[in-house]
């Protein structure tokens, strides 16, 4: 004869819905990316320290620097450095806006989104133009 235990047993639930479910919305896009700016801008900041440290020590560590920082690796960082600062000042103004009360209604919020991509985009395009 078998005994019946008097623990519940476990109810298996199902998982909650992931990112891999979710269609991207212009509501959370922007703030996922906002974060991941900010890690970049970071990471980016350390280059820019460098430059600044090459150019106190004198020319031979700043040419050191120059010869990275024109290489194709270091353009592509410098490139990314500068889209992620543009980025991150956009949105941070559109929360500002979100903090004084405005733009909650979703398809301002989604049109407060797609103006930050654009913005990033013409600004990115205005500082590199001149250098290419």
């Amino acid at each position: 004869m078998t005994q019946k235990s008097n623990t519940p047993k476990k109810r298996e639930r199902p998982l909650s819905p992931h990112l891999q479910i979710y269609a991207p919305q212009m509501t959370w896009v922007p703030s996922i990316m906002h974060r991941i700016a900010g890690g970049a801008l970071a990471i980016g900041t350390l280059m820019i320290a460098w430059m600044l440290i090459a150019a106190a020590y004198g020319p031979e560590q700043f040419e050191c620097f120059m010869d990275f920082a024109t290489h194709p690796v270091g353009l592509l960082m410098l490139f990314g450095w500068s889209v992620a600062l543009f980025y991150h000042m956009f949105n941070g103004i559109r929360h500002l806006f979100w903090d004084m009360g405005y733009l909650f209604k979703l398809q301002n919020a989604k049109r407060a989104g797609l103006v930050v991509f654009a913005a990033t985009a013409l600004a990115t395009l205005l500082l590199w133009l001149p250098l290419i």
